[in-house]
């Protein structure tokens, strides 16, 4: 059984099961994740020491615990919300969300506006929220596990348009922000050293995308950023919107990523257990600076 195989089983399965139970067993697997040493506590144990060096190793221990239980609620979360029926995904959002009548706005006016999901809290049931609401065009990076029909249907299911990280799906982008759609971006994976700029996070040269401030910097259009708050014992989602009007106004593409990564971090700082700590959002490097992995 190939490893494509084996994912697209264990999402299914998953599926199956209720939410409350799901994220009871996501805990699960994240205590293994705790107890059993393995790269994704080390990844995240360095990142929590980078970012909140303030905290005192005690402090640091138990946000590390709670970040590992959280991101074994995420894995086993995907399959719910990329496979159960879209009324029944949606009624999972408790609920209005604070400061969406500024997105909706500017979608009524065609005006088009970029909105960003980090990688926080349950970014994929805030991409399925808004694009039930409005035209969405989600852009994604393929994935490693070969789950990209999988994904790209979860994904795009209610309404949204999913592209790809490639030329064609800059285009697709930038059609859509020009008919006055929304687009929705991870904002903060790590480019690489020729695709990005650095820009300071929790005080680190992060190197960050420019795709973002690029569009917002040549439309004009307004910048959001949203995140799907994990509720205790699965109850369902709170979702968060905040604009980000700096990222459009700046006068420098570099200030305009610095002010992506100021709001990226303040969403963060609100919730810190439920970022994606496991993920190497350091790893590209300023020349000169050594490794931080």
């Amino acid at each position: 059984m190939n490893r494509q195989v084996l994912v697209t089983g264990l999402l299914r399965l998953t599926a199956l099961l209720p939410l409350p139970l799901a994220h009871a067993v996501g805990a699960c697997c994240g205590w293994l994740l705790w107890w059993i040493p393995n790269s994704a506590r080390r990844i995240a144990a360095r990142n929590l020491a980078l970012c909140y060096p303030e905290l005192p190793v005690a402090g640091r221990e138990r946000l590390l615990r709670r970040n590992l239980l959280e991101t074994g609620k995420l894995l086993l979360e995907l399959g719910p919300l990329w496979l159960w029926p879209g009324e029944r995904v949606l009624a999972l959002v408790r609920g209005s969300v604070a400061g969406e009548d500024a997105l909706t706005a500017a979608a009524r006016r065609k005006q088009g506006a970029i909105l960003l999901t980090p990688h926080l809290g349950a970014w994929e049931m805030a991409g399925l929220y808004y694009s039930s609401r409005h035209p969405l065009t989600i852009l994604y990076r393929p994935s490693r596990l070969g789950l990209d029909e999988l994904s790209r249907q979860g994904r795009g299911r209610l309404g949204g348009k999913v592209v790809a990280t490639d030329a064609s799906g800059v285009r697709a982008l930038l059609t859509a922000l020009r008919n006055g759609e929304i687009l929705g971006i991870l904002p903060d994976q790590d480019p690489g050293g020729e695709g990005g700029v650095f820009a300071p996070l929790f005080g680190i040269a992060a190197s960050t995308m420019t795709l973002v401030s690029r569009l917002a910097l040549k439309t004009g259009a307004p910048v959001f950023l949203t995140w799907a708050e994990r509720l205790p014992r699965g109850r369902g989602f709170a979702l968060h919107l905040r604009a980000l009007p700096e990222v459009t106004a700046a006068v420098s593409l570099g200030e305009s990523a610095a002010a992506l990564n100021r709001g990226v971090e303040a969403a963060i700082r609100s919730l810190p257990a439920q970022y994606l700590w496991v993920y190497k959002r350091f790893k590209t490097r300023p020349p000169g600076q050594p490794k931080l992995y």
